[in-house]
């Protein structure tokens, strides 16, 4: 035992000193790399190290805005930079425009909200795709008419398709949906369907009146 302690004790002082000097070798090597991005730094200008580290503007980076400033005008509309996005921002941005590009600010926002309850819903399919194309192949049996009405799905005002493309953006990134209380569906002022007579109303904006759909109680 007396001769096991002294090799325990050598043992430990020679790992410590091992480590002891692994710690020394890379804090020289961390600070010679310091020292030499301290000295590459100093040969850049300050103007120039500043717009290196500076964010570009929102508008320049195509990034949603804030959506604490959202308003429902077309002048917060306009201010927005052009929107893109993929095939779930596609089909929205295509029923928004089909359904209803001539609508009001607040109406548009309205009518996509609609859409949106329906994928949160476990009534609807759960994508903006599958939920605006429910039913199509079947003419005028489909839930959204353009989808389903035989007529070709053309883009010609481009103006109201960059509109469109907008509220798209800022619903799918998580806009506030406050305008409908949890509407799911709505038509506008030239149709009356038969479920309307059913359905309790929740708000009307522009030409649309939007419905919530009752929820159904289990039967005992």
């Amino acid at each position: 035992m007396k001769q096991i302690l002294p090799a325990l004790s050598l043992a430990l002082t020679l790992f410590t000193g091992q480590a002891l000097t692994a710690e020394n070798v890379l804090a020289s090597r961390l600070s010679a790399l310091l020292g030499q991005e301290r000295q590459a730094l100093s040969l850049i200008s300050n103007a120039r190290l500043s717009a290196l580290t500076t964010l570009p503007l929102t508008a320049e980076r195509n990034v949603g805005t804030s959506l604490q400033s959202v308003s429902y005008n077309n002048a917060f509309l306009t201010s927005l930079p052009t929107a893109t996005g993929g095939p779930q921002w596609q089909c929205l941005s295509e029923a928004l425009y089909f359904e209803a590009r001539g609508e009001t600010a607040t109406g548009l926002f309205a009518v996509g909200e609609v859409i949106m309850n329906r994928v949160d819903s476990n009534a609807y399919p759960d994508s903006l795709c599958s939920v605006i194309n429910q039913g199509t192949g079947r003419k005028f049996a489909c839930q959204f008419t353009y989808t389903c009405d035989g007529r070709p799905e053309q883009i010609s005002e481009q103006s109201s398709w960059r509109r469109v493309g907008k509220v798209a953006r800022l619903l799918i990134d998580g806009a506030d949906r406050n305008l409908t209380e949890g509407a799911t569906h709505y038509h506008t002022t030239a149709v009356s369907p038969s479920w309307a007579r059913r359905f309790p109303r929740t708000a009307k904006y522009g030409v649309h009146l939007f419905y919530r759909q009752p929820t159904r109680s289990a039967s005992n």
